[in-house]
């Protein structure tokens, strides 16, 4: 018997090939070039756009924190640390999916406005007054905040003394406006572009604190920044104490009717993760074993003792 060749030979032979080749992938995805472990690795999320202020960012802690939330969730961080008047304003524009800020009352008015929806306390510290070694102006004597930032100007305006402001409308720049005003005092009354000892900065909590101490120059500034760069920056504590300083962070969720973009299912993972008492036993110790003392005190409810959240 002869041996069939030709065109339909060839042709039945392209056809067996092709059916093997189909029965091996059947058989196992490995065979097409395909890894059972790809095959079966959910798809990636969405990142949650985390808007912060720099005193948050700089002091460290959301490098501790946001990998343990994505390895426990699957959804990515990203952090974007702007101070808290340009956070709301991200977040007002629909460019943030959650806030870590520290300025109550624009808070408030952000909701008010309709751009948020709800804040949860979530820790504090204090704001500190810090100043070169020698105090030119004499603050450690002070009273009060009023005394110490009058003791300030006078010293500023007899070219004694300067002050740094952030200039950039955040948390502490907020605050610090309004304790010269609660204090009845103008920095920037003089006329001109301002008191030649008074310097609007215009930049975050760690470069302002770089500024302050080239300039050998007074400011505010919150504890925590000022304890993480305080080896870098031998700014001395000139005056602390008080309710008028106290520093409450709050996690502030964005009104998804507004903002229908937001990664709305990530935002509410990222909050439930800040607040919880796992998170907030961390907050309690972060910083201690460095500093001599935690940089943050946990304000959540699961943080209260006897609390089962």
């Amino acid at each position: 018997m002869k041996a069939m060749n030709g065109p339909h030979t060839a042709g039945w032979a392209r056809v067996l090939a092709t059916a093997a080749v189909v029965v091996l992938c059947l058989a196992g995805p490995w065979c097409c070039g395909r890894d059972r472990n790809t095959e079966r690795r959910p798809s990636a999320r969405r990142p949650v756009v985390l808007a912060t202020t720099t005193s948050v960012y700089d002091t460290k802690l959301l490098d501790v924190l946001l990998p343990q939330f994505t390895q426990q969730t699957g959804y990515p961080v990203k952090p974007i640390a702007a101070g808290t008047g340009r956070a709301l304003a991200m977040a007002a524009r629909g460019e943030a999916d959650l806030l870590l800020v520290h300025a109550p009352a624009a808070e408030e008015r952000f909701i008010d406005r309709g751009h948020g929806q709800a804040r949860f306390a979530f820790a504090h510290n204090d704001f500190v007054i810090v100043g070169p070694p020698d105090d030119p102006a004499a603050v450690r004597g002070a009273s009060s905040v009023a005394e110490a930032l009058a003791a300030i100007q006078t010293a500023g305006l007899r070219g004694k003394a300067r002050f740094v402001s952030r200039g950039d409308q955040s948390g502490t720049h907020k605050k610090e406006l309004s304790l010269w005003g609660a204090s009845g005092l103008e920095p920037k009354a003089e006329p001109g572009d301002g008191s030649p000892w008074y310097i609007d900065a215009g930049v975050g909590q760690a470069a302002m604190l770089h500024v302050a101490y080239q300039r050998g120059a007074y400011a505010l500034t919150d504890r925590a920044t000022h304890l993480h760069l305080q080896v870098r920056l031998p700014l001395m504590i000139v005056y602390e104490g008080g309710r008028q300083l106290l520093n409450p962070y709050s996690v502030v969720t964005i009104n998804p009717e507004r903002h229908k973009t937001i990664n709305r299912q990530g935002a509410a993972a990222l909050r439930r993760f800040l607040l919880s008492s796992a998170v907030q036993e961390q907050i309690r110790a972060f910083g201690k074993a460095r500093y001599g003392r935690p940089l943050f005190v946990p304000d959540a409810p699961s943080a209260r003792p006897g609390s089962d959240r």
